[in-house]
């Protein structure tokens, strides 16, 4: 069973930034492609980035490219989103999960991912 913690969502003003944790215990997470997804009030969710498992490359909606970037730390077990020159239409409960079999690319389909963590809120305000 892979559970999903993250952390490190919060307040932050106007073009500033955050990291964002996702850890797993239980499992490896390098052996399973993470995306990262967000869900702002009254909408679907945002597929925003991915990493591979095989290669670890990475992929970003046209949202956050150039803003935001993902990375794993194998010995934490964690993968990270750094998040730089925030919106305030980056608001929203940030999420990521896990799946094996998906193969990452620029568009993340929230419909393929099997395991979620329980989404942490960013809001961008003065």
């Amino acid at each position: 069973q892979l559970q999903l913690v993250e952390s490190g969502g919060g307040s932050v003003q106007p073009g500033g930034f955050l990291r964002l944790s996702c850890a797993a215990s239980g499992v490896a997470l390098d052996n399973y492609a993470i995306g990262w997804f967000r869900q702002a009030p009254g909408k679907d969710y945002e597929g925003i980035g991915c990493i591979s498992s095989t290669d670890g490359s990475t992929y970003y909606s046209d949202s956050v490219k150039g803003r935001y970037s993902i990375s794993r730390n194998s010995a934490k077990n964690t993968v990270y989103l750094q998040m730089n020159s925030l919106k305030p239409e980056d608001t929203a409960v940030y999420y990521c999960a896990a799946d094996r079999q998906y193969e990452c690319s620029t568009y993340v389909s929230s419909s393929f991912f099997r395991w979620w963590g329980q989404g942490t809120q960013v809001t961008v305000s003065s």
